[in-house]
């Protein structure tokens, strides 16, 4: 990962259980990683969505005696100064520059290529590969296993809950299954961390996509990837973690041997069907 305050902020938090809200308030402190050295507990607490004496709580389980400390370590290792300009812009635009600077933060995240080599192995090599998807997240998993299933041979779409999720799941790994991959973004379903947890009871390698490294989804997860959401419309945006999907398919794509035969399949055939308007 790259020496961005960020990925700084990042590294600070590996390694700590943290409950929800300090996850809550640790993704919030990423996404502002600029301005997080400035400001007061009360301040991070408005932006995060909870209480102050929750801020505090949250510094004391990294280590420190209270969020004053907390403030003077982050300006000692990223002394850099508070953005500026939000100003100027309304929601509307503060909306798009909010998933502008999401996407920065996954841009250095991929500088580090090994953990989205390793899952597009994993992805590959699962055969049939299983997508799930639930609620917010299930048009990023019906995205990816559309794209998917044009080069890799048995792609599972799992995008609704209930009883027969476990049973798609038991069948997906009887024909041959070796990993999932799970799409998972706020609010967080119960029943995802229920079927992420029988998956690799089953034996599976789960491979998650998740809106954040400290997402409930993290203790489920064998390999996880975050992209963060943006928070500010009523409801959330998904650019990154839309775009890190498609990441992960060229990943995949680079260890299916055939993946370009395939799509050269399809094209001829979309041609010959007259499937799409030239």
């Amino acid at each position: 990962m790259s020496d961005s305050p960020a990925a700084r902020l990042q590294q600070l938090f590996e390694g700590h259980r943290l409950t929800p809200t300090q996850r809550r308030i640790a993704h919030c402190m990423v996404r502002k990683a600029a301005d997080v050295p400035f400001l007061s507990s009360v301040e991070l607490a408005e932006l995060a969505g909870v209480s102050q004496p929750s801020v505090t709580r949250f510094a004391v389980a990294l280590g420190f005696d209270g969020y004053p400390a907390l403030r003077k370590h982050l300006r000692e290792v990223a002394p850099t100064g508070p953005s500026g300009g939000e100003d100027t812009y309304n929601e509307y635009q503060q909306a798009v520059q909010a998933e502008i600077e999401n996407l920065r933060h996954l841009a250095e995240l991929l500088a580090d290529p090994r953990p989205v080599e390793q899952a597009g192995r994993l992805l590959a090599a699962s055969r049939p590969l299983p997508v799930l998807g639930l609620r917010a997240a299930s048009s990023q998993a019906r995205g990816f296993a559309y794209f998917a299933a044009k080069v890799h041979p048995d792609v599972r779409l799992l995008d609704e809950g209930g009883t027969m999720l476990a049973d798609r799941i038991d069948a997906a790994r009887r024909a041959g299954a070796s990993a999932l991959l799970c799409f998972a973004l706020p609010r967080h379903p119960k029943e995802v961390l229920e079927a992420l947890a029988y998956a690799r009871e089953q034996g599976l390698a789960v491979v998650t996509v998740a809106d954040s490294a400290f997402a409930p989804v993290a203790g489920y997860s064998d390999l996880l990837i975050p992209a963060a959401v943006g928070t500010g419309l009523a409801f959330d945006t998904a650019c990154a973690p839309m775009l890190l999907g498609r990441v992960l398919l060229e990943a995949m794509c680079d260890d299916l041997p055939d993946a370009q035969a395939r799509l050269e399949e399809f094209d001829a055939k979309a041609a010959a069907r007259g499937l799409f308007v030239e």
